[in-house]
């Protein structure tokens, strides 16, 4: 059984005990979340697509930890002017466990 969810504007095809990285959620390590916004569910050989979510559907999850992703660099300039600015910066993210797929 696997699903696709909605999960803070970004999409993932999920499966049960697989370990995800979303972007970062403010709850406790440990914590249960419940993802409502399922968009496709496929059971055995049958499969649901929703109209824009499949009534019924919830995925829960479990938060793992909270990390950083790699550093991303952002280098700006403007020919022929003598300017360039380098910065960067690692965006938090948290890793979950997907617990249990309901239809």
């Amino acid at each position: 059984m696997w699903a696709l969810v909605e999960y803070k504007g970004f999409q993932f095809y999920v499966k049960e005990g697989q370990d995800i990285v979303v972007p970062f959620v403010h709850d406790i390590e440990e914590k249960e979340i419940e993802i409502d916004r399922v968009l496709m569910l496929r059971k055995d050989d049958r499969t649901v697509v929703g109209t824009p979510y499949v009534k019924g559907a919830k995925v829960k999850a479990k938060v793992l930890e909270h990390i950083k992703l790699p550093k991303i660099t952002v280098f700006k300039y403007k020919a022929k002017k003598n300017y360039r600015r380098k910065l960067g910066h690692r965006q938090k993210a948290t890793r979950i466990k997907i617990l249990q797929i309901k239809s």
